[in-house]
């Protein structure tokens, strides 16, 4: 018998590692992605694609320090029977070969170069047929609920599929545009423009939407943030202030939401964005929001959250909106345009501001390391693995 081809990739066992008892990813000997129609027939609708860039997202930094999706991950295993989860969902790669249908369907061949969204939508649900498949009832999340894209090759339904013209957005950027995606869902939620804006968390994520602010016309964009390299990018991207703040309890920061305040006419900001997680975080953007604002909640922690006086923010009349993943493929359209226009900067922002143009935070894959790549973590909101 022909001995079963392996790849790298990056997981986490829960049988092998433990949630509670171990840190990071670990780099194992996986089975290359195969299409077996004859034993998968879904198979004729997905691709095999080797990857060139992957994207480390706040997702992942999660899971790296077990805070996020453990209840997820577990009982997606469990269904799955299985223990080990291929991590990540940010990519851009190459489609080495593809089911009977891709074509037909979906116009991709070998060779093509694509990225594509890390939800994996049913098509069936309420949500789905009225077009908010971005809240299916049934998804599975790359690398979380299903096997993801740190590795050498992945096999990925079509469906989820975006082309990408490198000529037009260099290669290590279009394997963000995954999570530049949940920034232009979250700006477009309300219409930003001629308003005051306070995002709170600059990690990858809120500096994309920093970026995009400004570009829709935000006409006063706060930044605030725990790390002070982080507000100082933020103010490269277009924030015209910065706060930093040392409070990560449960309740609000009063100085904080003080200096906000201050920066409003005691009236508080039009929009607050909150794009950290923490409990303190969704506490301080309520509390920083106007009578009659509206509030973005994007961060996610496990956990049960406390919300002290809960009443003052229905007599405030804020309107609170939960945002999760992009509208597919409609956030996708957005992206690529404002990427890919040449006379808006947006692009060199990124690659010299959050990736500083590669040096130490483009790593290559094969050369993984857990304390380095740790390092690397730490010191840059943003990393991406070369392959």
């Amino acid at each position: 018998m022909e001995k079963e081809k392996t790849i790298n990739a990056l997981t986490f066992d829960a049988k092998e590692d433990g949630w509670e008892t171990s840190q990071g990813f670990i780099m194992r000997q996986v089975p290359m992605p195969v299409l077996d129609e004859k034993k998968n027939p879904e198979d004729s609708l997905c691709i095999i694609v080797k990857i060139n860039y992957a994207g480390v997202c706040g997702s992942d930094r999660g899971i790296w320090h077990r805070r996020s999706f453990k209840e997820l991950m577990h009982q997606s295993l469990i269904k799955q029977g299985k223990t080990a989860r291929i991590l990540g969902h940010e990519f851009l790669g190459k489609i080495i070969t593809q089911g009977s249908m891709v074509n037909p369907l979906y116009q991709l061949a070998a060779g093509n170069l694509v990225s594509g969204d890390s939800h994996v939508t049913c098509g069936n649900c309420y949500q789905c047929k009225i077009g908010q498949n971005n809240v299916c009832l049934n998804e599975k999340i790359l690398g979380i609920s299903t096997d993801g894209i740190f590795a050498e090759f992945v096999k990925i339904p079509a469906k989820n599929i975006w082309p990408v013209d490198v000529k037009k957005i260099r290669p290590e950027i279009a394997a963000m545009l995954d999570p530049f995606g949940n920034a232009v869902h979250a700006v477009s939620k309300v219409d930003v423009r001629g308003q005051s804006v306070a995002v709170f968390g600059a990690g990858p994520i809120g500096l994309f939407s920093i970026l995009l602010l400004s570009h829709f016309g935000a006409s006063n964009i706060i930044a605030v943030d725990v790390n002070e390299k982080n507000l100082a990018m933020a103010k490269e991207l277009g924030a015209h202030e910065v706060i930093h703040i040392k409070n990560a309890n449960l309740v609000a920061d009063i100085e904080a939401v003080k200096k906000i305040r201050e920066l409003t006419k005691g009236r508080g900001v039009d929009v607050a964005m909150e794009m950290a997680g923490p409990n303190s975080s969704v506490n301080n953007c309520l509390e920083s929001t106007r009578r009659g604002g509206q509030v973005i909640l994007f961060g996610l922690k496990d956990g049960d959250f406390v919300i002290p006086n809960f009443s003052r923010y229905i007599v405030k009349g804020l309107s609170i909106h939960g945002v999760i993943g992009r509208r597919i493929f409609e956030t996708w359209q957005v992206a690529e345009s404002v990427l890919g226009d040449t006379q808006n900067g947006m692009q060199e922002k990124i690659w010299d501001v959050v990736l500083k143009q590669g040096k130490g935070t483009v790593i290559n894959f094969t050369d993984f390391k857990k304390d380095s790549f740790e390092k690397a973590m730490n010191e840059n909101p943003k990393v991406i693995f070369k392959m």
